[in-house]
């Protein structure tokens, strides 16, 4: 008999606390999950799967407004029924939550709907006082949204408010110049608001490539997003129905129906008794881990966005996955690789990058060569579209290996799962060259660049 009542007590019902929780069940081990909200966490029910659902309706209106030009019998500027989306939206959130609950039951994991805390290396006890022990304990409960600490702060939404609309407000401002920021723009403008995009920085998405950077920005102002960069906001004022937004000197940046903060993400490590039992808690709020994921005390590990390291979902569930690999599967040095990690940014069109953009590529690299494909897609030259596209890759030493590709256009967010695949393993850019196209795609331009 164990000493325990769980092998392993799981706090946070997000991607990574279930990809844990079901990889752990898998090897044999007995498993309780503490989550008080509904299952998913950020990614299900206010990030990735609600996100993409409002992209795609966005991406139809692209659509609808394209087959205008080329002689389609509907409207150049479609309208959206909010509400309608929305129950469409909410109705494939629910279906997800309903086969979450369905694999915990069908793994024999404990689901506890309340929140813990640690009250040593082995024991969580929940709000109403009851008390769970384990072997190891995972610690996946996510991040919030930040508010910064400005004048009237409180007026403004946060990115997870955008889930609450019904309606699209017809004058928008976004606060910041990240991921969250470019892709709530665009959802925004293309569902029926005029938006304005307020910059800090001199540039959008400062981790990815400046080059598709300074192309994306020419493409949201192409959809009519309004872009202003070295833009400090200072304070938000109740400006009748409006927020006024003061940049400045009190300088009027103008009074909006909504204004959304952008401005970052701070990891939910607080109130979980971790400082008192030694776990180090770093200077963003993030829950201190070797590259096993385990903290100070060997008992204790963490994944996902509390860790602090790559806030992206498969991320998490991978790190998880290899971690309870290790502590029941056998797998004495399974961690997760976090080199030439994926990812895309939703805008419209999408961008998506694996590897070293071409400045991080020159620190690293004595040679390095870069290529690249700058056009427009099809379907936009038919109806006369400005969108455009660009593509690059960037290579390192005599070979040319290729160590980064840079992707901005349609269908990118798709074609890169293969190519990073095959950057993963060390591709070369003469091996790409000697790869046959497939004519006419946007993807062909990878193999074709010179």
């Amino acid at each position: 008999m164990s000493a325990y009542d769980y092998d392993l007590i799981v706090l946070g019902g997000g991607s990574g606390g279930l990809a844990g929780a079901f990889r752990a069940a898998a090897h044999g081990a007995r498993v309780a999950l503490l989550e008080p909200g509904e299952l998913g966490g950020t990614c299900v029910n206010v990030g990735c799967v609600p996100k993409k659902a409002m992209w795609l309706a966005a991406d139809l209106a692209g659509k609808i407004g394209l087959a205008s030009a080329m002689g389609f019998a509907v409207p150049a500027t479609p309208a959206v029924e909010w509400k309608e989306l929305v129950v469409h939206r909410q109705r494939y959130i629910a279906d997800i939550h309903a086969r979450y609950q369905q694999r915990l039951d069908e793994t024999g994991v404990v689901r506890i709907p309340r929140r813990g805390r640690l009250l040593d290396a082995h024991t969580v006890q929940c709000e109403d006082g009851l008390r769970f022990s384990a072997g190891h304990i995972l610690i996946a409960t996510g991040a919030h949204p930040l508010r910064p600490t400005l004048p009237g702060a409180g007026l403004g939404l946060l990115s997870d408010d955008f889930f609450n609309l019904c309606a699209a407000p017809a004058t928008v401002a976004v606060i910041g110049g990240g991921y969250i920021a470019v892709e709530l723009s665009g959802l925004l403008q293309a569902l029926g608001s005029r938006v304005s995009l307020l910059v800090r920085g001199e540039r959008l998405l400062d981790r990815f490539d400046a080059e598709l950077a300074a192309q994306l920005a020419e493409n949201l102002r192409q959809q009519g997003v309004q872009l202003h960069f070295d833009c400090h906001v200072h304070a938000l004022e109740q400006a009748s129905a409006q927020v006024r937004v003061r940049g400045a000197e009190s300088v009027d940046c103008g009074a909006f129906d909504a204004v959304f903060f952008a401005t970052g993400r701070r990891p939910n490590s607080q109130r979980l008794g971790l400082e008192a039992l030694g776990v180090e808690i770093g200077g963003k709020d993030e829950i201190k881990v070797d590259a096993f994921q385990t903290t100070a005390l060997p008992s204790i590990h963490a994944v996902g966005d509390v860790a602090g390291k790559v806030g992206l979902t498969p991320v998490a569930i991978a790190a998880a996955r290899k971690l309870m690999d290790r502590l029941y599967g056998g797998e004495a040095q399974a961690r997760l690789d976090y080199d030439n990690i994926p990812s895309v940014v939703f805008s419209h069109p999408p961008l998506g990058a694996v590897g070293l953009g071409e400045e991080e590529a020159r620190k690293r690299h004595a040679k390095v060569s870069v290529y690249h494909s700058r056009f427009r897609p099809m379907l936009q030259a038919l109806a006369d579209g400005p969108q455009r596209s660009l593509f690059k890759l960037v290579c390192a030493g005599e070979e040319e290996r290729v160590v980064g590709i840079h992707l901005l256009g349609e269908g990118a967010d798709e074609i890169l799962q293969g190519f990073a695949v095959a950057l993963k393993l060390g591709v070369t850019r003469r091996q790409l060259e000697e790869t046959v196209a497939i004519h006419p795609t946007a993807a062909e331009e990878v193999v074709l660049m010179r």
